[in-house]
């Protein structure tokens, strides 16, 4: 059993990365979870006996989640009287009294509820990758073989068809998505390149089923309620990847990726790429995913190049430990290139150049 400071000082810390990331209705949300703990409300009985790291669990996101699910499936109609709509229109004084009678009511089923880490397969990601993509279809000007691990419900495999929109550029897909993020890094170069993608594939160790509508519900409830651009925006990549029929493999990510680039086309760019993937292996199994990327890279050639494009904290490529960035990194074989192009938050609400200021 974990402490009562270790808890708390999680649900606070959670606070302020959910104002960091324009969602005060969460942060609000957060700090009642402290709040109720300290006094013995029904947070602590829920989570009087976690055993494990609350922050590196998102203890905080899976009690927020299973709030956000009472309101989306009907199960609290008081709760979701009240539950944001909007960006502003919610009183937390107003909904705690709600979410602690209706927490003190259902102990159990929050408990389990909230033994699954939360999922959010956020789709404006993919506007980080986007440069890193038109870079590999301009470079090489062949088809791209894509190769997605901790892939959730595979959203972002279907990128291309995306629309791009910021104040300093666009690009136009084929679909009712459209991602928005404030972009202060240099234009993205090749926006006209022609990109053509041969296949795709993915991975998730607990891959969302979409033809599951449970498991839709279940996705949707760990975005924040206060962010009605970001539920819509996961509405339409959700109604996209069921007209796709997209598909996610469940597999152990390094099992997976030594088996597809054992056996990789021998022509084309075969492109792996993940976002807020690697803070989930161990550290070993990391270390064994980068060894086995650097030793598939040294094998390929002109035909067949290989491509590593990832968007993850910069202290797993060797940057600050204490520095809170994530950063996107292209990787690039066969001469083993690598580029930092841009850098953001866990939610790319910005795009800033990397290094900042330059």
């Amino acid at each position: 059993m974990l402490g009562e400071t270790k808890i708390v000082d999680h649900f606070v810390e959670q606070a302020e990365w959910c104002d960091a990331l324009g969602s005060p209705f969460t942060a609000a949300l957060q700090r009642k979870f402290a709040d109720d703990y300290r006094s013995g409300g029904p947070i602590a009985v829920i989570c009087g006996d976690w055993a494990t790291n609350p922050r590196k669990d998102a203890l905080g996101l899976r009690l927020a989640g299973a709030l956000h699910h009472a309101v989306l499936s009907g199960t609290s109609p008081e709760l979701a009287e009240l539950y944001p709509k909007g960006e502003a229109d919610w009183d937390m004084e107003a909904i705690w009294p709600r979410a602690e009678a209706w927490l003190t009511a259902n102990v159990e089923a929050v408990q389990a509820f909230i033994q699954s880490p939360p999922q959010t397969n956020e789709t404006r990601r993919s506007i980080i990758f986007l440069p890193g993509f038109l870079k590999l279809a301009h470079r090489f000007q062949m088809p791209l073989h894509l190769l997605e691990t901790g892939a959730s419900a595979g959203l972002n495999q279907n990128w291309d068809r995306f629309n791009y929109e910021t104040e300093t550029w666009s690009r136009s897909g084929d679909s009712d998505v459209t991602v928005l993020s404030d972009w202060r890094a240099p234009v993205p170069e090749h926006l006209d390149a022609d990109i053509q993608i041969e296949s795709r594939a993915a991975c998730d160790l607990k891959p969302i089923d979409l033809s599951d509508p449970a498991q839709v519900l279940r996705l949707k409830c760990y975005t924040w309620a206060d962010q009605p651009e970001r539920l819509s925006r996961l509405d339409a990549a959700i109604r996209l990847a069921q007209a796709e029929q997209t598909k996610v493999q469940q597999a152990d990510a390094l099992t997976w990726l030594k088996q597809r680039l054992e056996t990789r086309p021998e022509t084309g760019v075969t492109v792996i790429y993940h976002s807020a993937f690697l803070v989930y292996p161990p550290r070993e199994v990391i270390a064994e995913i980068m060894r086995t990327l650097q030793a598939a890279g040294e094998a390929a050639t002109p035909a067949a190049p290989l491509a590593w494009l990832s968007y993850e904290a910069e202290a797993l490529f060797g940057g600050d430990p204490n520095s809170g960035n994530m950063h996107a990194r292209l990787q690039t074989w066969p001469n083993g290139e690598v580029e930092i192009y841009g850098q953001s938050d866990g939610h790319v609400t910005y795009v800033d150049p990397y290094p900042a200021g330059t």
